[in-house]
C-alpha cells in the first residue's frame, strides 16, 4: 500500500470502531446525532469537500455528490447509522479499487523495468564509465557486464554470453550470442562479458520504443470505454433528478389527488437509496481498468498494444492476412542451384556483387553463398528497383540481377526454373547469363498458428507474397492457407488487402501481419496492422497497430486469445452492472431495498466487476 492507501485504511479502522461503540451506547437525540457526526466526517471529509468544489465549478453530477447527497439526507431523515455506514463501505470500496488499479500498474510497471539506468563505455585509459543511455552516439562501444541490461541496441563486437529475452518476449527460453550478432536493448546478460557497437541511439532502440507503446496505450481509447464515459455523462445527472422526482412527485400525488398521507420521510429515504443504488463506479472504474491490464498482460506476453481500440478490433477478427517472408517463412534464404551457366562461379559473383548494398535477406544469401570478401571499388551506379530487383555496373558491366518482371522490363529473354524457390535472374550486358535458385524455410510454428487461428474463429487465411506463384503456392499448401497471391509489388498488396476489406462484413476486422519496409503501407491500410517486431524493421513497427516481440506466428493466436478474453470481461462487467443497478433500482423505487441493498449495489459490484476485470493480467496459460 502506498501513503494515501494508508491514511485511507487507518481513517476506516478509526470511523468503524467509532460506529460500533457508538452503537453500544444508551443514546438518542442530538447527542447520538453528535456522536455519529464524529465516525461520519473521520471517513467521509473528502468526499464532501470533493461534492462541493464540483458544485463550484459546475460539474456537479458525480459520484461524490451521490455519496453526498444521500448520506446528509439520511443523517437529515435521523438514520444516522445508514449514513455513516454508506459513506463507510463506499470508502472501503474506494480503497479497494485504488489498491486493485495500483497493484496492476505496479505489476505491470515490473513487468516492462527493462528500462536501463546507465552504460559503460571505455574511456581512453580502458577504465569503465557509467553514462546515461541517451548521451552515448551511434558507433560507440559500450560493455554490458553479466547481470546488466543491454541499454542499446547493436551489434556484438567481442565476447559470448546467453541473454534472457523474457521481458521483452514473454518467453523464458534464453538466447545464446557471439561477436556479429546483433542485440536489442533490454535484455539481461546472463553470463558472459560483451562489447557492444551501437547501432542506434536510446531514443530509438527497442527498449525505447516498448516503453513509449506501453505507456501511450491508454490515450486511445476503445468504443466501449468511449461508451461507457457517454454513458456516465449523462447517467448520473438522470438518476438524480429521477431520485429528485420520486422524492416529491408521489408525495405530493398522494396529498393533492388521493388525499392521503403523503409519507415525505419514506419517500425521500426511497429517493436517497435510489442515489445510492445508481452510483456508476462499477462501470466507470472496471471498464478502463480491464482494458489497462488486459494491454499489460498482453505486454507481459510479448504482444505490445499501441491502444485498448486495437484491442477491442483484434477480438472481432475475422480474416488474417499475412507476408510469407519473415512472417510465415524463416527468410533464411540458401542458394540451393545454379542453371543455364556454364560458369556458375561467375555468375554468383556478379550477383553477389550487384546485390551488394541491399538488405533484403535474397541480398544476403547470395553473399553468404559467394563466401568472398566484397571490394566495393568493383561495384557503381547500384539502383534498386523496387518488386523487381537491382541493377548495377560490375567491372564495367551492366548487370541485372532479380525476378522475371526485371527481365522483362530491360527485354532479355530468360529461362524459366522447374525447381521450386525464389529464383534470381541475372542478365550481363543485355544478354541473359543463368540463374540462380534460393530456397526459403518455413517457420517451425507457422501450421500451428494457421490452425489455431482457425480454431479462434477466424474464416480466412490469407497470404501475400512478392515471391513466384508457384513457390507461394507450395507454401500456402503446406501451411493450410486459405487464399494465396503471388508475384505481389508492394502497392498490389495495398490493392489486394483493400479487395478483402471490400468483401468482409462491415463488423467484421482484417488483420494484416507483416515485418518488412515494404509492408509499411499494408499495415497502415489494414483494421489492425500486426509487425513481427524483434526482427521487423523500424518503419513496420512505426506503422503497426501491434507489435509482436518474438517474431513467432503462435503470438498472433496469443493476441487474439488475450484481446478476446478482454472484451468478453469487459462485457461482463457491463451486463452485470446494468443488470444489478436495474433491478436494485427497481427495488428501491418500490421501496423494496433499504440502505444495505443500496450499498450492495454501488460498492459490492464495485468490487466484484473490479476483481473480474483484473484477470485480464494473467496470460500465462493462453
Amino acid at each position: 500500500m502506498n501513503k494515501k492507501q494508508k491514511k485511507m485504511l487507518k481513517r476506516i479502522i478509526i470511523s468503524s470502531i467509532l460506529m460500533v461503540i457508538f452503537k453500544m451506547l444508551p443514546v438518542t437525540g442530538y447527542v447520538e446525532f453528535g456522536l455519529f457526526m464524529i465516525p461520519y466526517l473521520v471517513i467521509g471529509y473528502d468526499i464532501l469537500k470533493k461534492a462541493w468544489k464540483g458544485i463550484l465549478n459546475k460539474q456537479v453530477f458525480d459520484e461524490n455528490f451521490l455519496m453526498a447527497v444521500a448520506t446528509i439526507g439520511a443523517i437529515c431523515l435521523g438514520d444516522y447509522v445508514e449514513g455513516a455506514a454508506v459513506m463507510l463501505f463506499y470508502q472501503i470500496g474506494e480503497l479497494f479499487q485504488s489498491y486493485a488499479v495500483g497493484k496492476s500498474r505496479k505489476n505491470i510497471s515490473e513487468l516492462m523495468d527493462i528500462r536501463p539506468d546507465y552504460a559503460n563505455v571505455e574511456d581512453e585509459d580502458g577504465n569503465l564509465e557509467q553514462v546515461d543511455p541517451d548521451e552515448v552516439a551511434i558507433g560507440t562501444i559500450i560493455v554490458v557486464k553479466p547481470g546488466e541490461k543491454i541499454p542499446i541496441d547493436g551489434i556484438v563486437v567481442e565476447g559470448k554470453t546467453t541473454l534472457n529475452t523474457a521481458a521483452l518476449t514473454g518467453e523464458s527460453v534464453p538466447r545464446d550470442v557471439h561477436e556479429g550478432d546483433e542485440v536489442i536493448s533490454g535484455c539481461i546478460n546472463l553470463n558472459g562479458l560483451l562489447k557492444i557497437q551501437t547501432t542506434k541511439e536510446f531514443g530509438e532502440s527497442t527498449v525505447s520504443k516498448i516503453l513509449d507503446l506501453v505507456e501511450n496505450a491508454s490515450s486511445k481509447k476503445s468504443k466501449s470505454e468511449a461508451f461507457i464515459s457517454k454513458f456516465a455523462r449523462y447517467y448520473t445527472p438522470a438518476v438524480c433528478y429521477g431520485a429528485l422526482f420520486l422524492a416529491i412527485v408521489p408525495p405530493v400525488v398522494s396529498c393533492l389527488f388521493l388525499h392521503i398521507d403523503p409519507n415525505w420521510p419514506e419517500w425521500i429515504f426511497r429517493a436517497l437509496t435510489f442515489l445510492v443504488i445508481s452510483c456508476p463506479c462499477a462501470l466507470v472504474i472496471s471498464i478502463p481498468l480491464s482494458f489497462f491490464a488486459g494491454i499489460g498482460g498482453a505486454s507481459n506476453a510479448g504482444v505490445l498494444v499501441k491502444g485498448s481500440n486495437y484491442l477491442e478490433a483484434l477480438a472481432s477478427a475475422k480474416t488474417v492476412v499475412f507476408d510469407k517472408t519473415g512472417t510465415l517463412t524463416e527468410g533464411v534464404f540458401e542458394v540451393t542451384g545454379i542453371h543455364h551457366t556454364e560458369i556458375p562461379e561467375v555468375l554468383l559473383e556478379y550477383a553477389a556483387y550487384a546485390e551488394s548494398y541491399s538488405t533484403h535477406p535474397i541480398s544476403k544469401s547470395l553473399l553468404a553463398a559467394y563466401k568472398k570478401e566484397i571490394d566495393q571499388t568493383r561495384v557503381s551506379d547500384v539502383e534498386e528497383i523496387s518488386g523487381h530487383g537491382v541493377k548495377a555496373i560490375v567491372d564495367g558491366h551492366v548487370v541485372l540481377a532479380g525476378n522475371k518482371k526485371l527481365m522483362n522490363k530491360f527485354n532479355i529473354s530468360c529461362e524459366d526454373c522447374s525447381s521450386v524457390g525464389t529464383v534470381v535472374h541475372v542478365g550481363i550486358d543485355g544478354e541473359y547469363a543463368g540463374h540462380i535458385l534460393i530456397s526459403d524455410i518455413v517457420k517451425k510454428h507457422s501450421k500451428e498458428a494457421i490452425r489455431g487461428l482457425k480454431k479462434l474463429g477466424i474464416k480466412k487465411v490469407v497470404m501475400l507474397t512478392g515471391d513466384m506463384k508457384n513457390v507461394a503456392q507450395e507454401v500456402a499448401q503446406e501451411l493450410g492457407v486459405d487464399e494465396v497471391y503471388g508475384e505481389l509489388l508492394p502497392q498490389d498488396k495495398v490493392e489486394q488487402v483493400e479487395t478483402l476489406l471490400e468483401k468482409k462484413a462491415e463488423k467484421d476486422k482484417l488483420v494484416f501481419v507483416g515485418d518488412g519496409i515494404n509492408d509499411a503501407p499494408v499495415l497502415t491500410r489494414a483494421d489492425i496492422g500486426v509487425a513481427m517486431g524483434a526482427l521487423g524493421s523500424d518503419a513496420a513497427i512505426e506503422a503497426a497497430d501491434i507489435v509482436l516481440m518474438d517474431d513467432d506466428p503462435l503470438s498472433i493466436v496469443k493476441a487474439i486469445r488475450i484481446a478476446k478474453k478482454c472484451i468478453r470481461i469487459v462485457y461482463q462487467n457491463i451486463y452485470f452492472a446494468i443488470g444489478v443497478k436495474l433491478l436494485c433500482l427497481a427495488l428501491g423505487a418500490f421501496g423494496l431495498a433499504n440502505m444495505w441493498l443500496a450499498i450492495f449495489a454501488d460498492v459490492g459490484v464495485m468490487i466484484i466487476a473490479v476483481l473480474n476485470a483484473i484477470r485480464t493480467l494473467n496470460v500465462k496459460n493462453m
